[in-house]
């Protein structure tokens, strides 16, 4: 598959998990219930996965985690806050250069409105 359609089959597992539970839970129930019904889709997945830092060809071990890599292509940043904040998307598109992929999924479950607390952003896509 390729990163828009597995963005497509990650906003329905987001969808089918987030009309069970709602919103008030933390980011790692978020994160963990995520990834298992990702797996349950049919798709691969990685939770809390190191991302090395390289500057100046030197890697520098500062303990960056990716909440969830998808079918190896498709990152996932799970938040749980009162609301997304420009940080949120640059820690995000960082974190897609870094590891060189092109497809970023942000999503807040901390909502009323799961709709509008899904954001794709893309890195030369």
């Amino acid at each position: 598959m390729i990163e828009n359609e597995i963005s497509y089959v990650i906003k329905g597992c987001i969808y089918n998990f987030y009309n069970q539970t709602g919103p008030g839970l933390l980011e790692s129930a978020y994160e963990y219930a995520l990834c298992y019904e990702l797996e349950r889709a049919g798709l691969t997945t990685d939770c809390q996965v190191g991302l090395p830092f390289v500057y100046e060809n030197t890697k520098l071990d500062l303990g960056y985690r990716v909440d969830i890599i998808v079918s190896n292509r498709v990152i996932i940043e799970v938040k749980s806050v009162e609301n997304l904040k420009d940080v949120h998307y640059k820690q995000l598109l960082t974190y897609l250069k870094l590891s060189n992929k092109k497809l970023g999924i942000l999503v807040n479950f901390n909502t009323s409105d799961i709709n509008t607390s899904i954001k794709r952003i893309v890195n030369n896509l």
